[in-house]
């Protein structure tokens, strides 16, 4: 209901559900940091956004949830993906944790969160103010 007026705030939605299992990832992966054996956690879901988003792809209309989609996937179905990192390796005890890259993702999920906390913020005060001047 409120995408067309304001902007997708599904897109938003689904962001911030990611940014969020990334930092529960990375806060998983520093747990982990002494750990022989472990491999890194990381999350992929821009690679997925962006296939759902794409406005080249044809999209099929499904009238039941247990349809099988065509064409490009709707982005109410795109879920971030929780994946390992089982190729790389960083010491003999076959943990491939680099905390200076962990930190690194840490920082930039955190920006990243906040700006996609503060633009939906943004669209929220202008549908109050809509309501609010519409009186």
């Amino acid at each position: 209901m409120l995408n067309k007026p304001f902007g997708n705030i599904t897109f938003l939605e689904k962001s911030l559900d990611a940014l969020w299992m990334r930092n529960e990832s990375i806060a998983n992966n520093l747990a982990n940091i002494d750990t022989p054996g472990y491999k890194r956690e990381f999350v992929a879901f821009e690679s997925l956004l962006k296939e759902s988003m794409s406005s080249y792809s044809i999209k099929g209309k499904t009238t039941h949830e247990n349809h099988m989609p065509i064409g490009a996937t709707d982005i109410h179905r795109v879920q971030p993906l929780l994946k390992k990192d089982e190729n790389s390796k960083y010491r003999k005890d076959g943990n491939n944790v680099n905390i200076d890259v962990e930190m690194a993702n840490q920082a930039k999920t955190t920006i990243a969160y906040n700006m996609v906390s503060q633009r939906i913020q943004s669209r929220m005060n202008k549908i109050k103010q809509v309501i609010r001047d519409g009186r």
